[in-house]
């Protein structure tokens, strides 16, 4: 089955009619004349307008995002009725179909961008057998041969699953790839499946599937969901879009109760309205809806339906799972759904009521630069948001995070160089000179890699502040190599953690 993908590159700020948009304090998407001017994404406030003091900024909303997006739905659906949202900016069309239609590919890629231009925004359209590889052509406007997936991707960069988040790769699995050397989707669809597995666990074969065209969803397809729809008649019609959150949500939790006993999740959603016509829109996610992101695409859409369109008001509302798959049973102690979570509860909730709340905790990371800042322990149960907020850590090492944090006092040591001199951090958060060897416990092993240090200043502004950096290290130990994470503090070397 082939695929299109419709891309309206830097959308957030065409929808807020401004030069860039601004997600905590630094730059979520900017224009091409944002770009000309040497703004990029991720950069601080404060730089870009030192760059561009002329420069119009605009919070990130995403509801504003989907709601503009809706009338340029609308010009896209006049060409072909199988378009689905993969997120505000970025859709999906099966291609056999309207290709069928109009008679060939090229026309209707054509047809769709001159769609879109009729609302005044640019689109580039890519085509491939899989999404994953239409949404990687797409940035190219490119139409990849039938058969041809694997040759185009093996020319990629790799940085192209870092500029896509439809793609759902983590950002700190890619670039810790590229920290190995990784430099072009080829080079990782090549790396053996057992390799990329124990070192970046399940974010790291998704993201090699991607590389490897292995991508086997499709568009559209047909399933027998039909029993598991809900539909809600309010009394009065829906005319507000406070009114419809308030509705969505309440859709949501029945939804997402009926998939529970079925033991399925939600991939695919059709959200249905019945004004004096009916109008429904499909969304896609790459991870199963929960609640919560069910109820936010609800609402983006009945927003966009109530303030683009002159219509009376709400009279009924459904919600439709078009794709359902199995939960994903890699759930473990501490989350996930079954009779073996629920049995997992039910202990954990007898023993905190014999022993207090405090008696079982369970891991939640948090932001942080370190591996143990990264994760806190909080009563088994608790559900608040993280005292930290995710974001830039500086100083915070590159994933992948150790596996094990090293506390014994024998994890001093010394690295020393070629000529057996000392190895340690300088004023100026630099490596003196190049380590050789690792010396421990009276033996030596050499240094096989390294990288960093990574330097932070914490509470400088205190007396009792500290400075002190971190070192990644592969040594060569007599059985195999080790990596390790040495932390640098108060003159000496010591193991901080290790990697598996």
């Amino acid at each position: 089955m082939r695929v299109m993908a419709v891309w309206f590159p830097d959308w957030p700020t065409h929808a807020a009619g401004v030069d860039a948009v601004v997600k905590q304090h630094r730059i979520k998407a900017c224009s091409s004349r944002a770009r000309s001017q040497g703004l990029r994404r991720g950069m601080r406030v404060r730089e870009a307008q030192a760059l561009w003091p002329q420069v119009a900024l605009a919070e990130w909303d995403e509801d504003r995002d989907a709601r503009e997006f809706e009338p340029v739905l609308r010009e896209l659906e006049e060409v072909t009725p199988s378009v689905e949202v993969l997120r505000p900016g970025l859709a999906v069309v099966a291609a056999d179909v309207a290709a069928r239609f109009y008679g060939g590919e090229e026309q209707a890629v054509q047809l769709l961008a001159d769609a879109a231009a009729l609302r005044g925004v640019d689109c580039m359209v890519g085509v491939a057998d899989e999404i994953t590889t239409a949404l990687i052509a797409a940035r190219a406007g490119t139409a990849v041969a039938p058969g041809a997936s694997t040759q185009f991707l093996r020319k990629q960069p790799l940085s192209v699953l870092r500029a896509e988040e439809a793609l759902g790769c983590d950002p700190e699995v890619v670039r810790g790839f590229e920290g190995l050397g990784v430099v072009k989707l080829g080079e990782l669809a090549a790396l053996p499946a057992a390799a990329v597995a124990t070192r970046f666990g399940r974010a790291g074969l998704h993201c090699r599937r991607v590389a490897s065209a292995q991508e086997m969803r499709k568009v559209a397809p047909e399933l027998p969901t039909a029993e598991l729809r809900v539909e809600l008649t309010p009394e009065e019609l829906i005319t507000r879009v406070d009114e419809a959150a308030f509705v969505a949500r309440t859709l949501a939790v029945t939804l997402h109760d009926k998939l529970r006993q079925a033991g399925v999740v939600c991939q695919r959603l059709r959200v249905i309205a019945e004004f004096d016509v009916q109008l429904e829109r499909v969304w896609r996610t790459r991870e199963a809806l929960t609640e919560q992101a069910t109820a936010d695409r609800v609402r983006w859409q009945l927003d966009g339906w109530l303030t683009s369109r002159e219509l009376p008001g709400i009279r009924t509302l459904a919600l439709e799972p078009v794709e359902v798959t199995a939960p994903g049973n890699d759930a473990g102690l501490w989350g996930g759904s079954g009779e073996r979570a629920a049995q997992v509860r039910r202990v954990v909730s007898r023993v905190q009521s014999m022993l207090g709340t405090d008696a079982v905790l369970q891991p939640r990371a948090v932001g942080g630069r370190g591996p143990a800042e990264c994760v806190e322990l909080v009563p088994y149960g608790e559900e608040a948001a993280p005292a930290r907020a995710d974001g830039p850590w500086l100083g915070a090492i590159p994933s992948p995070r150790p596996a094990r944090s090293v506390t014994h006092p024998a994890a001093t040591l010394q690295l020393i160089d070629a000529t057996g001199s000392d190895v340690y951090v300088t004023a100026d958060a630099v490596l003196n000179t190049q380590p050789a060897w690792l010396v421990r416990g009276g033996r030596k092993f050499p240094v096989t890699a390294w990288a960093g240090p990574w330097p932070v200043d914490e509470r400088w502004w205190e007396e009792t502040g500290r400075r002190y950096a971190r070192l990644q290290l592969v040594a060569q130990y007599d059985d195999a190599p080790r990596a390790l994470l040495l932390l640098w503090l108060a003159g000496r070397w010591r193991v901080e953690a290790t990697y598996d």
